[in-house]
């Protein structure tokens, strides 16, 4: 038996109970992970809430059809599937698993790589969604190329302290936008220059940017395409908006396409071993280093998803359980 985070019906964190349940057992291309620490995001607290509607579609349509939550997690590999040649019982390891609040969970192989030696399990659970989504916006949507501008639009969040590193790592010039509590952070991870939006307005500045990473989505296309160069790429990586005002932007997007020259993307990561290895090699080099605003046990999960839910969070949140 193991502790485990469960929901049995939609709501706020109130809905998360702390119960005993029956350890994983490995699929023949899954790996048991003993679970050392989690770290939570966004896609946890729409998944609890059923929200937006379109999420019960994957998650169940009146209740949860699977009551566990959490995705990126570090820990020691338990248990291998039959079918499973890369990974060792003992090794430690980092990914994407289903459940990872829990003290076991288990995982696709092809989720999973090695943790690095000098990456404590806190460090490395903060990595993959967010880590991946900024890898990906940049690198893949964005096409960023080195001593190129690129503006990132919540630079103090999850997903922005990785983009504003991986950025630099590529060679760009990175501008982030963040409220006064965070601009000396987001310069210490590698800004050159920081936009307090709470003083002034990134979309009034004469900057233009060969790639804008939105991790926000509440400006108008407008705002966006005042401050992109001409083949100007936005990236959106998530939003506050709303799912009507995403929808609206989108259509917008379509109907001014064919007259602009800039291009507009919104993505969801794809979760893969060669991108978090790629991740690895940044944390081993120290171009990358993942941002801990706060870590709570696991007992205190619900805490800790109602605090990012407040999306101050400076960096990652992280549950740690052994």
């Amino acid at each position: 038996m193991m502790r485990a985070i469960t929901y049995r019906r939609y709501g706020s964190a109130d809905v998360l109970e702390l119960v005993e349940a029956a350890k994983p057992e490995p699929g023949p291309q899954e790996v048991v992970v003993r679970t050392h620490a989690a770290s939570v995001n966004p896609l946890d607290w729409h998944f609890m809430r059923g929200s937006p509607a379109p999420v019960r579609l994957m998650t169940g349509v009146f209740r949860p059809r699977n009551g566990r939550l959490g995705v990126d997690l570090a820990g020691v590999v338990e248990a291998v599937g039959s079918k499973v040649t890369g990974f060792q019982e003992g090794e430690t390891v980092f990914g994407a698993a289903r459940g990872a609040f829990a003290e076991y969970a288990s995982a696709r192989a092809d989720r999973l790589v090695r943790k690095p030696r000098d990456i404590s399990f806190e460090q490395a659970a903060a990595v993959p969604i967010a880590a991946l989504t900024a890898l990906q916006g940049l690198r893949d949507k964005g096409r960023l190329q080195p001593e190129q501008k690129v503006l990132v639009i919540g630079a103090a969040g999850g997903v922005g302290t990785f983009a504003v590193q991986i950025a630099r790592s590529f060679g760009a010039a990175v501008t982030g936008v963040c409220s006064t509590r965070n601009v000396e952070m987001v310069t210490s991870i590698g800004a050159e220059r920081v936009v307090d939006y709470t003083r002034d307005d990134f979309a009034k500045g004469e900057t233009r940017y060969h790639v804008v990473l939105d991790c926000i989505g509440d400006r108008s296309l407008s705002d966006y395409r005042r401050v992109m160069d001409p083949g100007g790429v936005y990236v959106g990586v998530g939003g506050s908006g709303g799912t009507m005002k995403m929808l609206l932007d989108l259509l917008k997007v379509r109907v001014v396409s064919p007259f602009v020259s800039q291009r507009f993307v919104s993505f969801i990561a794809s979760l893969n071993a060669t991108d978090l290895d790629a991740i690895a090699e940044l944390l081993m080099s120290g171009k990358v280093t993942p941002v801990i605003d706060r870590t709570y046990p696991l007992e205190r999960t619900a805490d800790a998803i109602r605090y990012l839910e407040t999306k101050h969070a400076r960096g990652k949140v992280v549950i740690t359980i052994r």
